[in-house]
């Protein structure tokens, strides 16, 4: 029989052994102050105890087997939301003096509502033309930060033995620095195009797109020989949806509807590094 976690920045007991008996679980496991586990519990109630979950604003994960987090071998992440508090390309839309309309194409690109992702973006970089390259900068050190959860997730992946790609439809100048600072083991992004320390409103290469996205999901796991089992994907828009499908453990994270609806699992109360409540952390 499954396992469901149950987890939230506040649980209520009341909550908790109202879900139990809506599963008959064989019994309830507190992992920790903000999370526990129902043990055995009734293939039958899946959708309404997912459903009361949510309901009772509980990040619920249903699990046929709790595996160790070593049998993984990659976490695959999306930058601007997901990883980070913001998006960047808004933040730089900010500066320049535009980002209500730089800020609807965003959305609507996340919601899915736009066919053509690489057009939105060469749509939205362009209005960045003329503004200087030390904004992004300025938006680096004042205005992203990490996610909660984000490092103790990364840290733990790693000391199990999991490589950690960040793959993002924003900017290259951006990942980099994640990359560095977080001892990433591969970053994919777009570049822009800087000219005597002007953005010219142009985007180098091909666009980083969901196609180029799972690309480089499928590539890395093929070289790492990674089932979908053992793969790992978190996101929160449409254009995730592409790399989301290679992993058994995708992951919406305080998605737009499009993609939690077709994510195995999410995360909308709990910080990033509720995903290692899935798993065991070591044998026994």
């Amino acid at each position: 029989m499954a396992h469901v976690i149950l987890q939230a920045p506040r649980i209520l007991h009341a909550d908790v052994e109202r879900l139990a008996a809506v599963a008959s679980a064989g019994g309830v496991q507190e992992l920790g102050p903000t999370v526990v586990r129902l043990l055995n519990v009734d293939d039958a109630c899946r959708a309404e105890l997912l459903a009361l979950a949510r309901a009772a604003r509980l990040d619920a994960a249903w699990l046929d087997t709790v595996d160790l987090l070593s049998s993984c071998r990659l976490l695959a992440m999306d930058m601007d939301s997901t990883l980070i508090n913001i998006e960047c390309v808004d933040e730089l839309a900010d500066v320049a003096g535009c980002k209500d309309q730089v800020a609807a194409i965003t959305e609507a690109a996340m919601r899915g509502e736009v066919a053509d992702y690489a057009d939105s973006l060469r749509r939205r970089v362009a209005l960045l033309r003329g503004l200087p390259e030390t904004a992004l900068d300025e938006v680096f050190t004042r205005r992203l930060r990490l996610n909660p959860g984000a490092e103790r997730l990364i840290e733990v992946a790693r000391a199990h033995g999991l490589k950690v790609l960040l793959v993002s439809g924003g900017f290259t100048f951006f990942t980099e620095r994640l990359r560095r600072g977080l001892a990433l083991d591969a970053a994919h992004a777009n570049t822009l195009e800087v000219v005597d320390g002007v953005l010219t409103g142009r985007v180098l290469g091909d666009i980083v797109d969901g196609a180029a996205k799972a690309r480089h999901v499928r590539e890395l796991a093929a070289r790492l020989q990674a089932a979908p089992e053992q793969i790992i994907v978190l996101g929160d828009g449409s254009n995730d949806l592409p790399m989301m499908q290679e992993a058994y453990y995708s992951v919406a994270y305080r998605a737009k509807p499009v993609v939690r609806a077709q994510a195995r699992f999410a995360l909308d109360y709990s910080p990033l590094d509720g995903v290692l409540s899935w798993f065991r952390l070591r044998h026994g």
